[in-house]
């Protein structure tokens, strides 16, 4: 079901499928791509495929997005009962994935990862779509090392080996971020010079929150002689809130606590360093704006793949890394003071993550979609 469309009727606007998601780490790097498409030409139709989470159906709703329910499951991280149950359950996600194609007749199909990504981009090849990927992650998930071999293109967040690179259908892109993100930051000054403001400090485990680093940053306190010089701005997931507000309280440190903060590219510009785990997008946004961090990868992602991405920063020089397993309140405390006695080293670790931020990543891809569709 290739497309029959000529050159210039892309001016009628493209119909392009974004399927992926499961997680925010595959979905806003999709919205994003939407989104600069979206720019491009507002007669695009484009629509989503995924599994329906409620955050999803919220995002997509919010964004302008119609998405189409994808009845997959995964297979990754689960026992052997289910993974049988989900594999029982994939003929059916691949005849209805093949039915909402045939239906839509999409020009592309654009997959970002996670199981529900698997169904739709194999329905895409079979049906003759043209079919490119896009990969978060510097270690790539099980569902696009599958479709690799598939696609027209590959697109990159971290930097490939030459030997990918020399294939020619992956691109180093980098990590589509939603420009409402960079709209946020251009009121905020992001190198700090003066020394008015208190040492910053900006602590987000996600938009779960982490306990382990929550506990740690509470611990690094009691080791900190001038705690009550800096300014901590902590998200910190619902189920810590209270306690950590609390106990910022009755050790007199300067806090700003919450669940989960909404201006997030609003805070970044706030802090001075980071102390953060190490998914997709929290990673492409340090590097796209620079800033110093301390990296506590979450150790049960899959594949690890939160480690391998914060070891790319950290091997350029552009962050520091404390796995969970070796995380303490004395370890932190250590790294914090001496963060806030070597202004130096902050600037530096901010412009080599600068160097290595690509904040036209979903500009880029759009671009080389077209490209691709025209057979350039």
């Amino acid at each position: 079901m290739k497309s029959n469309r000529p050159e210039s009727e892309d001016d009628q606007g493209l119909r392009i499928v974004i399927a992926g998601g499961g997680t925010g780490g595959h979905l806003f790097p999709g919205i994003a791509i939407a989104d600069a498409f979206k720019d491009r030409n507002d007669r695009h139709d484009i629509r989503f495929a995924s599994v329906g989470k409620p955050f999803e159906i919220e995002a997509l709703d919010r964004a302008g997005y119609r998405l189409d329910i994808v009845p997959s499951r995964g297979l990754k991280g689960y026992g052997l009962i289910r993974q049988l149950s989900s594999l029982a359950k994939l003929p059916g996600c691949m005849v209805a994935a093949v039915n909402q194609l045939t239906r839509f007749k999409p020009d592309l199909v654009i997959g970002v990862g996670g199981y529900a990504s698997g169904p739709v981009c194999l329905a895409a090849w079979l049906l003759g779509i043209p079919l490119v990927l896009h990969e978060q992650n510097q270690k790539m998930g099980i569902s696009n090392r599958i479709l690799k071999y598939l696609a027209r293109r590959c697109y990159l967040s971290f930097e490939p080996d030459r030997a990918a690179l020399s294939s020619g259908r992956f691109r180093h892109t980098g990590n589509p971020i939603r420009k409402v993100f960079f709209q946020k930051c251009d009121a905020v000054h992001f190198d700090r010079p003066d020394r008015d403001t208190p040492f910053t400090i900006l602590i987000c485990g996600g938009s779960q929150g982490a306990s382990a680093i929550n506990q740690a940053v509470m611990d690094s306190l009691l080791h900190l002689p001038e705690a009550f010089s800096f300014l901590m701005i902590h998200q910190t997931g619902v189920q810590d809130e209270m306690w950590i507000r609390d106990a910022y309280r009755a050790k007199k440190v300067p806090a700003e606590v919450s669940a989960f903060f909404y201006d997030m590219a609003v805070q970044y510009g706030r802090a001075d360093l980071m102390i953060c785990r190490a998914g997709a997008t929290t990673i492409a946004e340090i590097t796209a704006i620079g800033k110093a961090a301390i990296f506590i990868p979450f150790p049960h992602a899959a594949d690890n793949h939160q480690f391998f991405n914060a070891m790319t920063l950290v091997k350029h020089g552009a962050a520091e890394i404390i796995p969970e397993a070796q995380l303490n309140g004395k370890r932190l405390a250590e790294r914090i003071q001496f963060m806030a006695e070597h202004p130096n080293v902050i600037r530096k670790m901010a412009g080599q993550a600068r160097k290595l931020g690509k904040p036209n990543a979903a500009v880029d891809i759009v671009d080389d979609c077209y490209r691709l569709l025209k057979g350039k």
